[in-house]
């Protein structure tokens, strides 16, 4: 396993859309155990694969419950509101509110390739959808409440 470089604000990697996965091989589980080395490294509760350069479809997450691996992640349902502070790995030191859905339904693959659903409230809601806006090249300062809008 191995330390990745997270890309930071300006890089124009983190504007990109990110590829489907094909195949899930070595390279790819390599590639997740790494994201999760760097996550954990970081103190951060996501990591999206363009964050280190790579745009694939993959995400790792960890909000305190263990790891959960989202390959080609889509959201399925989404719904209430929460409005809560957030930061990000490639923007340090900086955060903002923003208004995430209170629940979500996700559905991805495993590292087996296994096609499963998982449902998150909460702060693994919003761990969802920050990672996934990631996968679309959308960054959470791109949904930054004005303070007026509270």
């Amino acid at each position: 396993m191995a330390l990745r470089n997270i890309r930071k604000e300006g890089d124009s990697i983190l504007r990109k859309k990110s590829k489907k996965i094909e195949e899930i091989n070595d390279r790819i589980i390599t590639l997740i155990e790494d994201m999760k080395e760097t996550m954990y490294a970081a103190d951060g509760v996501g990591l999206a694969a363009p964050q280190i350069g790579i745009l694939k479809r993959l995400v790792v997450i960890d909000v305190g419950e263990g790891p959960i691996t989202l390959i080609n992640p889509e959201i399925l349902k989404a719904h209430g509101s929460q409005i809560d502070f957030e930061g990000c790995l490639s923007i340090p030191g900086e955060q903002g509110k923003v208004d995430r859905p209170l629940n979500v339904t996700v559905r991805a693959l495993n590292e087996k390739g296994e096609e499963f659903e998982m449902e998150g409230e909460g702060l693994l809601a919003r761990a969802f959808c920050h990672e996934i806006d990631h996968l679309n090249g959308i960054l959470f300062i791109d949904k930054v409440m004005e303070e007026s809008e509270e």
